[in-house]
């Protein structure tokens, strides 16, 4: 699929639109296609990529924002988050933390007030950001409060995925090893998916007409 913003507001292959009031069940959601971002990724590995990617990123006006934190399996046990994935309109970027240190870059984006940044929780994902490196995050949209004061009734990514966007997303790799030095296939291409249906879905809300501030 190519990463266009016509197709971001409505993929080929998304299911007709569901009500947003009615919250669809999990059988609901598992009936609609199951989808996965196929367009361009950018891995940044170096101080070269990070500069690139940054520019790049620099030029965009909406930013779909997500994060991937390793699994705690003990009861009130945290970690920070190990990668980040901003999305733009042609390509989506992972900035993985074993690589890189998030640093002047990356939150040059988050401070940017001409830049929005669009994700679900993306509040609480900024604020754990800021204890690694501290910054002042500028322009940025929580994807389940717009839903919750339009009485939307799914909340979560993947209910937003299937309200605005008719499709299925996979939450599989949630739980899998993000701090790990080299990742997968999978988890790329799940991380990927996720910030990519982040800015779809704040461009479908634009859309249909909400108030996303």
């Amino acid at each position: 699929m190519h990463n266009t913003d016509t197709e971001l507001h409505r993929p080929a292959n998304a299911a007709p639109l569901p009500g947003m009031q009615a919250k669809l069940s999990r059988e609901a959601i598992n009936a609609l296609p199951l989808f996965y971002y196929e367009g361009k990724v950018t891995l940044v590995r170096d101080p070269e990529e990070l500069e690139a990617a940054v520019s790049r990123l620099g030029r965009e006006k909406l930013l779909g924002f997500d994060t991937e934190t390793p699994p705690a399996f003990r009861r009130g046990k945290n970690h920070a988050p190990t990668l980040v994935q901003l999305a733009g309109s042609r390509e989506v970027v992972l900035f993985p933390f074993k690589w890189q240190p998030l640093g002047s870059g990356l939150i040059s984006l988050f401070e940017n007030p001409d830049i929005i940044k669009a994700g679900v929780a993306v509040h609480d994902d900024m604020r754990f950001l800021a204890k690694i490196t501290p910054f002042k995050p500028q322009s940025v949209i929580d994807l389940s409060t717009v839903a919750q004061s339009n009485k939307v009734g799914n909340l979560g990514l993947r209910g937003l995925a299937a309200v605005f966007l008719g499709l299925r997303i996979s939450k599989g790799e949630r739980c899998s090893n993000w701090g790990s030095t080299e990742l997968s296939p999978r988890q790329i291409r799940y991380a990927a998916t996720d910030a990519w249906v982040s800015r779809a879905i704040c461009l479908a809300m634009s859309d249909s007409g909400l108030a996303l501030s």
